[in-house]
């Protein structure tokens, strides 16, 4: 019989989960990626795996899109944000924690390397330092748009003996409508921040957010190496164009709210494979899967951004009120249930007039 042949256009986590399926599938696999690396864009930063957005735990998840955990993936039970004034502190089960952070780049126990060497073993080929025009490729998996970006983050990793900490930081003058994060776990920090709007305030928020954390904590600083990012998304998800299924940030696919995208990055890059096993309608099957999270996130922006009065107080103070700490429950914020479905006719059009050049 002859071998069914896929090629494949970007070496993330959406481009290797795919490669990692259609090949134990019995397809032949090419991943094409442009850098000489996987993981090449990024230089060791700490990302979170959210954890929040379903009731079923990632991890679990992961390992039923036959993706299995080689790489660090360390969980956080704790969550302290704080405007620099005041603090809230959230506090998550053992069996289900926030989140897991893992590492990104070409660096030990990356997540980017960890995936690569899956792809490997599953018989797929990655030819590094290698394109193909992207109407030749069955999966386009090439990552963030650059006329779509709606985030940039600028920061630093680095050596520490501080101990284990999770620390997001919501103050406009550290991160314009954004946040600024200090992540530690076994002796490695990640110190960003975040805008989503301002972005030439980059260089001045990052430094007042080293002062700002500097200021709460004497946590030490060893050999920093700069890292930075963006974010693109969409509602007006382009799930196919011809012949070829578009996955991850080359769809569109990000979280609006606050920028996480792994987990949604993978279950694109597995959804695609299985379209392809099956013979399955993938812009069917993504826009059952992803529209209403995708509309979540948008209307969670617009309250983000509503939630920025008095300096997000109603976001860290404990004395908030019940009603208000229930609505900006995390899990609130990724799922289009009753209320955000009445929001989204208000939230659609302030977003749009903030994000024109997104398709929304």
């Amino acid at each position: 019989m002859k071998t069914k042949k896929i090629k494949i256009a970007g070496a993330g986590p959406s481009g290797l989960t795919a490669a990692i399926n259609l090949a134990k599938a019995g397809y032949e696999v090419d991943v094409f990626e442009k850098r000489t690396d996987t993981g090449k864009r990024f230089h060791g930063d700490l990302q979170g795996l959210e954890n929040w957005s379903e009731e079923t735990n990632v991890l679990q998840e992961l390992q039923g899109m036959n993706v299995n955990v080689n790489f660090d993936c360390d969980p956080f039970h704790e969550l302290v944000i704080t405007n620099g004034s005041n603090s809230r502190v959230s506090h998550y089960p053992e069996e289900k924690p926030l989140c897991y952070l893992v590492k990104r780049g070409v660096v030990p126990g990356s997540l980017d390397q960890g995936l690569k060497k899956q792809a490997l073993e599953a018989g797929a080929n990655l030819r590094f330092g290698q394109t193909i025009p992207l109407e030749e490729a069955d999966i386009v998996a090439t990552g963030p748009i650059s006329k779509e970006i709606f985030a940039v983050d600028k920061g630093i990793v680095f050596q520490t003996s501080y101990k284990d900490t999770n620390v997001f930081l919501v103050n406009d003058d550290a991160a314009y409508k954004g946040y600024s994060y200090l992540l530690i776990t076994k002796g490695y920090g990640c110190l960003c921040t975040v805008l989503f709007d301002k972005f030439e305030r980059l260089d001045d928020c990052y430094e007042t957010s080293k002062e700002m954390f500097a200021e709460s904590m004497s946590f030490d600083i060893q050999d920093p190496v700069p890292v930075a990012g963006v974010g693109c998304f969409s509602t007006q998800n382009i799930y196919q164009k011809g012949n070829s299924y578009y996955v991850g940030e080359a769809a569109g696919l990000q979280d609006l709210m606050w920028g996480f995208g792994i987990r949604t990055a993978i279950k694109s890059g597995y959804l695609a494979a299985r379209c392809i096993v099956n013979n399955e309608d993938y812009t069917a099957e993504a826009t059952a899967l992803f529209e209403a999270r995708q509309k979540a996130t948008m209307t969670s922006r617009f309250l983000w951004e509503l939630a920025r009065f008095n300096n997000y107080a109603i976001v860290v103070q404990d004395g908030a009120n019940k009603a208000a700490k229930k609505a900006f429950d995390l899990s609130f914020f990724y799922n289009f249930g009753k209320l955000n479905r009445m929001i989204y006719p208000i939230a659609r059009p302030f977003v749009r007039r903030r994000y024109p050049k997104l398709r929304l």
